[in-house]
C-alpha cells in the first residue's frame, strides 16, 4: 500500500501547489476563515468520507472510513493567517490587504487536502479510521484546537499526529524529538497608574513611566536570577505605551507582552514572581496597577513510544525526497496542537522547506516563503504514518 500510496502523492503533486497558492492568495485571519473552511468542506463534496463543518467554529472533521476493525489515528492541518502585510512578490501573493500566510499554514492545507483524498480512493486498504482535522484558529488565542475538542473532534480517536513546514530548515529534512518540543505560552496586559502632573514639579505627581521603566527591568530579573540555569523561560515587552508630551508627567501606562517556558511548573514560578514584582512596585513607588494575565498554549509533550514509531516509519520507508531525518532542539514558539496530546497520545514533528535560492525568513516575517517541495514530502511523511499504523504497537 504504502508505495502506491507514494506514486499517487505523485502523480498530485501539481495540485498540492495549486491548492497552496490559490490559499495563499486568499488569506483570513483566525476565527474569520469562512472562505477558507467552505473551500475545504466542498473539496470533499462527493467523496466517500463524513464530513462535519462548523466544528469549534470553523473547523472541519473528515472521517474516512475502512470499515475494517481497528483504531482511529487523527492527522491535523491548521489553515488560518496572520495579520501581516506581504512583501514577497509573489505572483500569488496575498489579495487580502494586510493578511497574509506568513506561517505555512496555506500548505499545511494543501498538502492534507490531496492526502486525504487519496487515501479515500484507497481506504479498503486501510484498518480503522482515519480522522482528518481541519483546524481555524491556531495563531490566535484561545485558538480552535480547544474549540475542536470541546465539539467533540477526538471521540474515539487513539492518536493524533501533525507536522509543520519549517522556513528555517533545509528542505529534505524531517525533524522529531519526545517529550517538551514547544513551548507553553502566557500573555499579559499591565496598567500602571500613578499621578500626572506638570514636568516643572515632579514632586507634586506620581510618576507612571519611572514606575513602568522599573518594571521592565525588574521582570527580566525573573529569568537570569528566579529560574533554575538549566530551565527555559523567556519574558518580552512587546509594547510599552507611554506617548505624552514632552513637559507632562505621565498618569498610567499599559504595557503588553509574552511569557514562554518548557515546563509547566516554570510557568507558573514566572507568573508568580511577576505578580510579586508588581506587588513591589505598589510600596516602591506608590503605584496601583490593573492586570490581566493569561496562559494559554500548554507545553506541546511530544509521547515518546509514538515518536519513536515517526522516526522508525520513517526510516524504514526510505522516502527519496527525505534526505536527513534528525531529533531536533526544542522550538521556541508555542503551538495549539498541545491541546490535542494533552488529550490523546500525539506527536507534532517537522519537515524544512527553507526557499531553494537558500534565503529564508522567519515564520511571521512579510517575505517568509516556503519552497513548494515540501509539501509532496510532507504529504509523504504523513501518508507513510497512516500506512504504518496499523502495524504499531505500543508499549
Amino acid at each position: 500500500m504504502r508505495q502506491q500510496l507514494m506514486e499517487k502523492l505523485e502523480a498530485k503533486q501539481d495540485r498540492i501547489i495549486e491548492i497552496r497558492r490559490y490559499l495563499h492568495a486568499h488569506p483570513e485571519l483566525s476565527f474569520q476563515e469562512e472562505n477558507t473552511a467552505r473551500y475545504i468542506a466542498d473539496f470533499y463534496e462527493g467523496k466517500e468520507c463524513d464530513v462535519k463543518t462548523n466544528i469549534g467554529g470553523h473547523g472541519i472533521v473528515v472521517t474516512i472510513d475502512s470499515g475494517k476493525p481497528g483504531r482511529t489515528l487523527a492527522i491535523r492541518a491548521d489553515f488560518d493567517a496572520l495579520p501581516i502585510t506581504e512583501e514577497t512578490g509573489l505572483p500569488f501573493a496575498s489579495k487580502n490587504p494586510g493578511v497574509m500566510h506568513a506561517c505555512g499554514h496555506d500548505g499545511h492545507t494543501a498538502y492534507m487536502l490531496i492526502l486525504a483524498e487519496t487515501l479515500i480512493e484507497m481506504k479498503d486498504q486501510l484498518t480503522g479510521k482515519i480522522v482528518v482535522l481541519h483546524q481555524p484558529a491556531e495563531e490566535t488565542p484561545p485558538g480552535g484546537a480547544i474549540a475542536m475538542i470541546r465539539d467533540g473532534c477526538l471521540d474515539g480517536v487513539d492518536h493524533v499526529l501533525g507536522i509543520h513546514v519549517m522556513s528555517t530548515m533545509p528542505t529534505g529534512e524531517v525533524a522529531y524529538r519526545e517529550g517538551a518540543i514547544q513551548t507553553g505560552r502566557a500573555a499579559f496586559k499591565v496598567k500602571i497608574a500613578g499621578l500626572g502632573g506638570h514636568g516643572s514639579s515632579p514632586h507634586m505627581a506620581n510618576d507612571a513611566i519611572v514606575a513602568a521603566s522599573e518594571f521592565v527591568l525588574a521582570v527580566q530579573t525573573i529569568i537570569s536570577r528566579r529560574l533554575n540555569p538549566f530551565d527555559v523561560g523567556s519574558i518580552t515587552i512587546g509594547s510599552f505605551d507611554g506617548k505624552g508630551s514632552f513637559n507632562v508627567i505621565k498618569d498610567a501606562v499599559e504595557l503588553e507582552g509574552d511569557v514562554r517556558a518548557m515546563t509547566e511548573e516554570t510557568r507558573m514560578l514566572i507568573e508568580k514572581e511577576f505578580r510579586r514584582i508588581l506587588d513591589g512596585l505598589v510600596k516602591m513607588f506608590g503605584i496601583t496597577y490593573d492586570l490581566d494575565y493569561k496562559n494559554d498554549y500548554p507545553v506541546l509533550m511530544n509521547d515518546d513510544n509514538l515518536t519513536a514509531f515517526v522516526a522508525s516509519s520513517l526510516q524504514d520507508a526510505n522516502i527519496p525526497e527525505i534526505t536527513t531525518i534528525v531529533r531536533c532542539e526544542p522550538q521556541p514558539p508555542s503551538e495549539d496542537f498541545a491541546y490535542y496530546a494533552k488529550e490523546r497520545p500525539s506527536s507534532f514533528f517537522y519537515v524544512g522547506a527553507m526557499p531553494a535560492n537558500g534565503v529564508c525568513y522567519p515564520h511571521h516575517h512579510p517575505k517568509f516563503d516556503i519552497n513548494e517541495a515540501s509539501l509532496l514530502i510532507a504529504a509523504k511523511a504523513m501518508g507513510t504514518l497512516v500506512a504504518d499504523y496499523g502495524d504499531y504497537k505500543e508499549e
